[in-house]
């Protein structure tokens, strides 16, 4: 393209400036693609390219970054960037990365050997000026106004703010043409650039208003009166040098062309590349969508939606139903009208019989008449879904399961969850949802909901989506879930401890939490709502107390507000500060500092209340479902990377139960007329499962004797008999059993006892002494992470640690921290399962009025008639203890009642 043809501003940017932007701006995110490598920088940098392409629309454009060796100004002077520390390493090792993706962009990307971004921009901006082109610089260094006229301005993009030969006065009290005299006299400390002390930027700015330039001041430099005169005149002799040192350079050599600048198509491949293992999904989704001839990596065919059949004739759907019994397996997926199964209403199904061969039954839409009747469709499907001798295939097949009770399916025989899958063979990737494995396994980009039910107010349900788009939608999810359960149960194959943790737990676990999701539990909406009147009074009456303490009305959520009367007005001391530089108001400052004053003390009381009341007591009664009059939680298997359960709307697991208030709303929890709650709960299940894995004769001794495990470790650690323990003692052995296995240091320790450093060592060596074989376990199991990058629950469960070698101190010090407690969540997650499983598949061959609730951390909860209590507390304490045989014995302490604090 020939400058002629250019209409669009040339776009140069400064690189380094979106280098160390993207660094500071995402280092508190700590992203890493999936093996731990660091890809913050590497997201903000091409973020902010993609958004400053996409809203100037270029056809020129070059990304220039500086060359990493010496440039001409360190032989003017040696000090030149002195001061500058090295590059960070995570920062580093993401430059050459970021440099393939910028080129596999289509974007040119410039380094001069020896030359300096800013040099580099300097001049290929003048002489594209020169020649009658626009130019914008795309920078957040001040630096570059000295390049601003008529034609070269300057764009902030964090800022949206545009310097030009108008704003640059408006900006820094100078002209463009005056910049670097202005910079000479204030110096630059990051770049080691002398300056003149004493001058701010008031004074360089009045004093280039009054004599125009460096030269003229310099003459007159007699004039200038007080100490920042006499700093000037002592200093003139090295303002030539700063002036020097701070001047763009605008006439290098460069064989850089305009036609050099001009944006390429992207190479797509080498993009989804990158994309694909540093987990940039949305974009992966992008490139894939645009590049049409992608192969894929598990199969040997592309993904075909064309190819897919919408059935709407009883004998074409007979034939799929003859084809999946001849197989002995079905995928099925359904279509609904809310991600919520309770209230779902079935839409259609859709079906797979082999890769590439996927249909959709439509069943209710309202956008055609040209549909088989419900009662048809069932009368082909229900045989074969009833059928225990055909396997079912699903992806997240719980919620099919429960549309399908709720339609009156009985869904019988193997069930196999491509989600669940992936989550036992990856736990620590994050997303196991249909989309990112298909974009991370079989280089698919999947139709998502938005594209074919619209977005935002937009949106329609299922039941209005065009029968094309529904078949496509559809049939390709069937069709990939068929791809992606071929790929992941040969994998699963390939190890057998994986391949059980898969078959005996989270498999058998998914009709489990089915039902208990089904089952609901009963809630006392009329007592939440006495108590949020309650607890509503309790905020206002310290709302007054703060008011009263801070002398003035303010508002306790604001973190503005706070900061003024805490450390403007009140004066208390700042412990911690902003990433902004303010001070923090974080809560863990406010405990700090409530040891010593009561206005924080008051207003993290009053922070506490307002989550309970808006997360419980006025959210639960608009969870309940009218029809059941029950509130109805979704358990997620594939969430957390120990195996732990997660649970939402709502989300059990965070109800307090040390606090009256929390124990209030396990009050509204109760059991229907004539039956009773049964919460069963391990006792101190994960110290158990150490004195196991670690061998420790002392730990298991003190299990074995049924001692309390905290005053037994407070008399080792203090050397007092177990009989003359304090409370005090107890409660800081506590704080010890617990931080070690949570690979706590000893200033971890001192911070949470309150304790100096030294102090906290103490304890640890003294508890090490005393329990030496949970020191030379946590030594091994770090060894073995390092080795292998994962560690193992009891059951063979792998617990990835992909940032056990990060250089980055931090992240690898909590991936060592995690190594030693991911076993003992990890076996603790197992053996509640386990037991959960051996529980449901009891009740249901007893055939008992009983149902499963609740599982909140290592605790079941069970809805009985109180005429059973007894018998079924014993049989759900016997089969507890018993989910796994530790060389200690696994304690269930059992309680019954008519409320869940009651039975807790």
């Amino acid at each position: 393209m020939s400058a002629s043809h250019v209409k669009q501003p040339i776009i140069l940017v400064d690189a380094s400036s979106y280098l160390f932007r993207a660094y500071h701006a995402m280092s508190r995110q700590n992203l890493s693609a999936e093996d731990g490598f660091p890809t913050g920088t590497i997201y903000g940098v091409v973020n902010m390219l993609k958004s400053l392409i996409n809203e100037y629309q270029p056809t020129h454009l070059a990304m220039v970054f500086d060359d990493k060796g010496k440039t001409f100004r360190h032989e003017q002077y040696e000090e030149y960037k002195a001061n500058r520390p090295p590059m960070p390493d995570d920062l580093r090792m993401q430059i050459e990365p970021l440099h393939a993706i910028i080129r596999a962009m289509g974007v040119p990307l410039i380094i001069e050997p020896g030359v300096e971004a800013d040099d580099v921009i300097g001049t290929l901006a003048t002489r594209f000026a020169k020649e009658g082109h626009h130019v914008l610089v795309s920078t957040g260094d001040k630096d570059m106004a000295q390049l601003v006229s008529e034609r070269i301005h300057l764009l902030n993009t964090m800022t949206g703010e545009r310097l030009t030969p108008e704003t640059v006065p408006e900006k820094f009290g100078v002209r463009p043409e005056q910049i670097v005299d202005y910079l000479a006299l204030l110096g630059d400390t990051s770049d080691n650039v002398p300056g003149v002390p004493k001058v701010g930027k008031k004074t360089a700015a009045k004093w280039l208003q009054q004599y125009g330039d460096l030269d003229n001041l310099t003459a007159h430099a007699d004039e200038i009166k007080g100490k920042v005169g006499e700093s000037l005149r002592a200093h003139l002799d090295q303002l030539a040098l700063s002036r020097k040192l701070v001047t763009i350079v605008c006439d290098l050599p460069l064989p850089e062309t305009l036609d050099d600048l001009a944006l390429q198509p992207p190479d797509n491949k080498t993009l989804a590349e990158y994309y694909r293992r540093f987990g940039f999904r949305r974009w992966l989704k992008e490139v894939l969508q645009n590049e049409e001839g992608a192969e894929t990596k598990a199969t040997t065919s592309r993904v075909d939606r064309t190819a897919y059949l919408c059935i709407q004739d009883e004998a074409e759907l007979q034939t799929w139903c003859d084809s999946a019994s001849k197989n002995g397996w079905l995928v099925l997926d359904t279509e609904t009208t809310s991600q919520n199964p309770m209230v779902a209403k079935l839409v259609g199904i859709a079906i797979a019989t082999a890769p590439g061969k996927a249909a959709y039954i439509p069943m209710r839409h309202v956008t055609t008449d040209t549909q088989l009747p419900t009662e048809v469709v069932w009368g082909h499907l229900r045989p074969l879904l009833e059928d225990p001798s055909v396997i079912k295939i699903g992806q997240n097949l719980k919620y099919d399961l429960e549309v399908l009770a709720r339609e009156g399916i009985n869904v019988n025989g193997i069930i196999e969850d491509t989600m669940l899958e992936s989550y036992v063979l990856d736990p620590a990737t994050g997303r196991h949802d249909l989309g990112s494995l298909s974009l991370r396994h079989l280089n698919h980009a999947c139709l998502s909901f938005e594209d074919v039910a619209g977005k935002g107010k937009q949106q329609t349900t299922f039941d209005h989506v065009d029968l094309k788009l529904a078949t496509e939608y559809a049939a390709e999810d069937a069709d990939v879930t068929l791809r992606l359960h071929e790929l992941f149960k040969q994998k699963l194959a390939e190890t057998e401890a994986l391949a059980h943790v898969y078959e005996s737990i989270e498999r058998p676990l998914i009709r489990v939490l089915a039902d208990m999701e089904q089952n609901g539990v009963l809630v006392d909406a009329n007592m939440l709502k006495q108590q949020s009147q309650e607890i509503a009074e309790r905020l206002k009456a310290l709302e007054e107390a703060a008011y009263a303490l801070a002398g003035e009305k303010f508002n306790l959520a604001s973190p503005k507000q706070l900061q003024s009367i805490l450390f403007e007005k009140l004066g208390l001391p700042v412990k911690k500060k902003t990433p902004k530089g303010q001070p923090s108001t974080a809560e863990e400052v406010l405990a700090e500092l409530a040891l010593d004053y009561p206005l924080p003390k008051l207003i993290l009381e009053h922070r506490s209340l307002a989550k309970l009341k808006n997360t419980y007591l006025d959210k639960l009664p608009t969870q309940i479902l009218p029809e059941t009059g029950r509130v109805h939680t979704s358990y997620h298997q594939a969430v957390t990377s120990t195996g732990r359960l997660s649970s939402s709307d709502p989300n059990l697991q965070n109800i307090p139960v040390r606090t009256e208030e929390g124990r209030r709303i396990r009050q509204a929890f109760i059991a229907p007329e004539g039956h009773c709650l049964i919460a069963a709960d391990y006792s101190q299940i994960e110290l158990r499962i150490m004195a196991h894995l670690s061998g420790d004769e002392g730990l298991q001794r003190a299990f074995e004797q049924g001692l309390d495990i905290h005053a037994a470790t407070a008399s080792e650690v203090f050397g007092v008999p177990l009989m003359s323990v304090t409370p005090e003692q107890r409660r800081r052995a506590k704080a010890i059993n617990f931080g070690l296995i949570y690979g706590m240091s000893a200033f971890g320790l001192a911070k949470q006892l309150g304790i100096e450093r030294d102090e906290a060592q103490h304890y640890i060596h003294t508890y090490f002494a005393r329990y030496p074989g949970v020191e030379a376990y946590m030594n091994r199991i770090r060894q073995t992470a390092a080795e292998k990058g994962y560690v193992e629950t009891l059951f063979g469960r792998r617990l990835p640690l992909p940032d056990i070698h990060s250089k980055n101190g931090r992240l690898r010090q909590a991936a060592e921290r995690a190594a030693i407690n991911a076993p003992m969540q990890g076996t603790a997650a197992d053996i509640i399962k386990r037991a959960m499983i051996d529980i449901h598949g009891w009740l249901k061959a007893a055939q008992l009025p009983v149902k499963m609730l609740m599982q909140v951390h290592d605790e079941l909860v069970f809805e009985v008639p109180e005429r059973l209590a007894k018998e079924v507390a014993n049989e759900v304490r016997t089969r507890m203890s018993g989910a796994a045989a530790l060389c200690v014995p696994l304690v269930v302490d059992v309680g019954i009642g008519r409320n869940w604090d009651e039975a807790h």
